[in-house]
């Protein structure tokens, strides 16, 4: 494995016979709060912005940057699964289903999909790779893409919200996100089905008035 993501991937798919290859890549599978956000995107291989990689490894400012360039040059699909949705079936389901409505926004002929699993409902030829947004630079960009999108949602949602920190913690459970579910109990943003939020709910743990 490489250091930095390539564009080999999607070269292999397009020598047998595909022309418009996506990668696709989930963001929020850990937080307690906010939705699952997805992003696909096709790179143009003419035009593809410099210094791709996964989202993890770049800073919020770069993040930003390289969101722009990306919108700019490349096709780019986002797509989200509701807080309901994620309790009503599973974080892993929920975070298939936003896949699956991003790639459905993108003409796409094959998927690049970051992960171990492809979504049962996706339609069209794919393959997984484990770590992808560090191996395929769609896959890479579409992580890029998916953190900042989530990131701005979480951002809105503090100023609704502001004990709990999302615009720093973006919905994972920090210690000041937690400290604030016991404090302040749940939001309409929380997914009830995730255990710190269903502690507090059913074991009796009221919030401060």
């Amino acid at each position: 494995m490489t250091d930095r993501p390539d564009y080999s991937f999607e070269l292999a798919a397009q020598a047998r016979g595909f022309t418009r290859v996506a990668g696709v890549d989930e963001v929020g599978r850990g937080p307690l709060a906010g939705p699952v956000t997805a992003a696909a995107v096709i790179l143009d291989p003419a035009n593809i912005p410099e210094g791709l990689n996964d989202s993890k490894k770049l800073s919020a400012k770069r993040r930003d940057a390289l969101f722009d360039q990306i919108m700019a040059v490349a096709q780019v699909s986002i797509a989200h699964a509701t807080v309901a949705e994620i309790d009503e079936m599973n974080i892993l389901r929920a975070s298939h289903v936003a896949m699956c409505r991003a790639l459905a926004g993108l003409p796409a002929d094959y998927v690049l999909v970051d992960g171990n699993l492809l979504p049962k409902d996706l339609s069209l030829p794919a393959e997984a790779l484990i770590s992808g947004d560090a191996r395929s630079l769609s896959i890479a960009a579409a992580s890029i893409i998916a953190k900042v999108v989530r990131d701005r949602i979480m951002v809105d949602l503090a100023q609704q919200f502001p004990a709990y920190g999302w615009e720093r913690n973006a919905g994972y459970p920090s210690a000041d996100h937690r400290a604030a579910l016991i404090a302040h109990g749940v939001t309409p943003h929380h997914r009830r089905s995730f255990k710190p939020v269903h502690n507090i709910l059913y074991q009796g743990i009221k919030p401060t008035p």
